[in-house]
């Protein structure tokens, strides 16, 4: 049986005993959301149809193909476990991915747990409910009300037809699902904070049942030992500080991974990780990156595939992304409107490529309790998942927010984001109005056509000055450092429609002269720190794309490269 998505899903946390749970399920549509009173949980009661996981009901990957709105779906699997997953004083976890959004999990028809949120991988001990002997029914159940503005749904289109930057929806399942099988007293957590000044690793480790137990770590590099620490766990957690033999920084265009291995008492649990050395911090609103000005070459990444919707087919694309943008003369990217999943993140460690994170915010209204009470748990899900990943310089959980929705609460995001992660820069809401002291970094969203306008609006900030920020309300004045989105320029002549910002250019050429001289203004210009290009490929009816949405390159990969590689004014201060 040929499965997708077969890779491990977290690489950051790997554990050999595994099982693949992806491809053929059970699946039925709940239009009434009356299944449950239909019994559809119970272990013997199949569904209707079949769905090919870990794709959604609306990608053609799935099987199905069907776009129309549909607020539940039910999946159902009969799994055998491998020899030894049941013996005493064993585990197993059962893990999804990613599932949009309220979820509900039972195993041989006894509920196992619920979840909310779309965007980041939770997990059930489900060892109190399996059966010795036979198959084991795993039932799942997701709810999905994206119209009511209570939950983030990104870039998922609140009408039926797909439309300007809203595009096909995700429901369900949409990252893969596993079972992984450990000691009773097992990791659940880990996560890394590098001194590049002193060459040490410090690791905060949570674990369960492993009360005095003493956690190891081995660190690696290229295949050599280059460090080892070991601490006791004390309740749930220890700290363990380990000084590293080798110092190989994590830089832009060079990931220098090192390999990590976590162990759990003698012949207990293990993990194998990795990590990469290296600090960030800011500078009057530019970032450093071991303490060196960096400028930010980023594109606008949306993370849809024509076929899967929100899920790539197969890793390689997860990669090819990233080489496209690179190729392009990138070097880095907003993860925009959706968090990624891990895998993406760990290519972009891999191949040294800087990422923004962000939540899928559109559509939620923040000044409603009810949107941010789901909102907020996941944001910390996410914070904790990634915290890991040396490519991610920076979080910005909100997109285009007004702030007069609720300010209090785009203070109370920022203050939580840095309790829960002090290591990165934050901004606290895309391109729009910023709450005074809370971002480390200004941004603006510019989206001018013309490139003499599009300079002299920026110049003042040359000499420090404030400009009236543009689409933030009559007075709002600031002196931003970071274009975080701009371009956008229309290109599709051979199709005719489609959208994308301003007057479509006439010809190759002057869609290539336009994208060089916007972005030389802000190459040229000594405040500005960064830049992020709409973007690196068309989504749907969005033709602003350096690619297709089928990844067909639309210009010569050479000419976009030496206008976005051109020194910047800051490079070379």
């Amino acid at each position: 049986m040929n499965i997708p998505r077969p890779e491990y899903p977290r690489p950051d946390f790997a554990r050999t005993e595994w099982l693949n749970l992806n491809g053929t399920w059970e699946h039925e549509t709940d239009h009434g959301k009356s299944g449950r009173a239909r019994g559809l949980s119970k272990p013997d009661r199949a569904l209707s149809g079949t769905i090919t996981v870990p794709f959604c009901r609306e990608s053609v990957l799935s099987g199905i193909g069907d776009v129309d709105f549909c607020e539940c779906v039910w999946y159902r699997r009969a799994v055998t476990l491998p020899e030894g997953w049941l013996e005493s004083g064993r585990r197993t976890h059962l893990h999804i991915g990613a599932c949009d959004y309220h979820t509900q999990v039972w195993v041989n028809g006894i509920s196992v747990g619920t979840h909310i949120g779309g965007y980041v991988e939770f997990s059930f001990d489900i060892t109190h409910a399996l059966s010795e002997v036979g198959e084991n029914v795993i039932t799942i159940c997701a709810t999905d009300e994206l119209r009511t503005d209570n939950q983030p749904g990104g870039k998922q289109c609140r009408d039926y037809h797909s439309r300007g930057c809203s595009y096909t929806r995700t429901t369900g399942i949409w990252q893969t699902v596993w079972l992984e099988n450990t000691p009773d007293a097992y990791l659940t957590g880990a996560k890394y904070y590098p001194s590049v000044s002193d060459s040490k690793l410090s690791i905060e480790l949570t674990a369960a049942n492993a009360d005095g137990l003493v956690a190891r770590a081995e660190a690696f590099y290229e295949g050599r030992a280059v460090g080892a620490a070991a601490a006791v766990i004390e309740g749930k957690s220890c700290r363990i500080e380990m000084k590293l033999d080798e110092l190989h920084l994590w830089e832009v265009g060079a990931g220098r991974l090192y390999d990590l291995r976590l162990t759990l008492g003698e012949d207990g649990d293990c993990v194998e990780s990795y990590f990469g050395m290296r600090s960030v911090a800011c500078e009057d609103g530019i970032m450093l990156l071991n303490g060196k000005k960096i400028f930010q070459r980023l594109v606008l990444d949306q993370g849809f595939y024509p076929d899967g919707i929100y899920t790539a087919r197969d890793e390689s694309e997860l990669i090819a992304d990233i080489e496209r943008s690179l190729a392009c003369g990138f070097n880095g990217a907003r993860l925009h409107q959706k968090i990624f999943e891990p895998r993406f993140l760990y290519h972009c460690d891999r191949l040294g490529y800087i990422v923004w994170g962000e939540h899928g915010n559109w559509g939620l209204d923040i000044s409603r309790p009810e949107a941010w009470q789901g909102f907020l748990p996941e944001w910390l899900e996410a914070l904790g998942r990634d915290f890991n990943h040396p490519a991610i310089i920076g979080w910005c959980p909100l997109n285009e927010t007004q702030l007069n929705q609720n300010p209090e609460f785009v203070k109370a995001l920022a203050a939580l984001t840095r309790a829960t992660d002090p290591t990165r820069l934050y901004i606290d809401t895309s391109g729009w109005r910023h709450v005074d002291g809370v971002s480390d970094i200004i941004d603006i969203h510019y989206y001018e056509q013309d490139p003499e306008k599009f300079a002299a609006y920026l110049a003042p900030t040359a000499e420090g000055q404030d400009i009236e920020m543009k689409h933030n309300g009559p007075g709002y004045r600031a002196c931003p450092t970071f274009v975080s989105e701009y371009g956008g320029i229309r290109w599709a002549p051979a199709e005719d429609k489609g959208w994308g910002y301003g007057e479509a250019p006439k010809s190759g050429e002057e869609f290539l002269d336009r994208f060089t001289r916007l972005t030389k203004a802000i190459l040229d210009n000594p405040r500005m720190g960064g830049l992020c290009y709409t973007q690196l490929t068309d989504v749907e009816q969005e033709v602003n794309g350096l690619y297709t949405y089928h990844r067909e390159l639309k210009f010569d990969a050479a000419i976009l490269r030496a206008a976005l590689t051109a020194p910047a004014a800051v490079e070379e201060a």
